[in-house]
C-alpha cells in the first residue's frame, strides 16, 4: 500500500510520516492540495489521508480534483470537530471514510487498510473487464 498524507501542520506530518515510518508503512507526506496533486501526477499512490481545513485549496476542493484525475484513488479526510459539515460532504463527493484530530495511530492504519482493500478489488475489476472484452 502506497499512502500519501496531506496536512499543512508541518509538526504535526513529521509525527504522522515517522509513526507510519515506524510501522513499515510506504508513505509520503505533502504540506497542500496542490503539492499533493502534483506528487499523485509522478507517484503512484493507493490512498491519501487527507485534511480537511488547509489554506489555498481546501481539503473538498482537492478531493474533487483527485476524484476526478484518480478515481481509484481511496480517500481518507482528517477533520476537527469546526469542519465535521466538511467531512460529511466529502463522504458525498467519494472520500472512502473520515477521521476525527487526533486520531489513534491504530484506527488510522485500520481505515487506510481498508481504503486500501476497496481499491484494489475496484482495480481487479476493471482489468478483469478489460481483460474479458480484449
Amino acid at each position: 500500500m502506497k499512502l500519501l498524507l496531506v496536512d499543512d501542520e508541518a509538526e504535526f506530518l513529521d509525527t504522522l510520516l515517522k509513526r507510519m515510518k515506524r510501522r513499515h508503512v510506504d508513505v509520503s507526506g505533502v504540506g497542500s492540495g496542490e503539492a499533493a496533486l502534483a506528487y499523485l501526477e509522478q507517484h503512484a499512490t493507493d490512498v491519501v489521508i487527507l485534511d480537511v481545513r488547509m489554506p489555498g485549496m481546501d481539503g473538498i476542493e482537492t478531493l474533487r480534483k483527485i476524484k476526478d484525475r484518480h478515481p481509484l484513488i481511496e480517500v481518507i479526510m482528517l477533520t476537527g470537530h469546526a469542519s465535521m459539515e466538511a467531512a460529511i460532504q466529502g463522504m458525498e463527493m467519494g472520500a472512502f471514510d473520515y477521521l476525527m484530530k487526533p486520531m489513534d495511530m491504530d484506527d488510522l492504519l485500520y481505515k487506510a487498510e481498508d481504503a486500501f482493500k476497496k481499491k484494489t478489488i475496484h482495480a481487479n475489476k476493471i482489468h478483469k473487464m478489460v481483460r474479458d472484452l480484449g
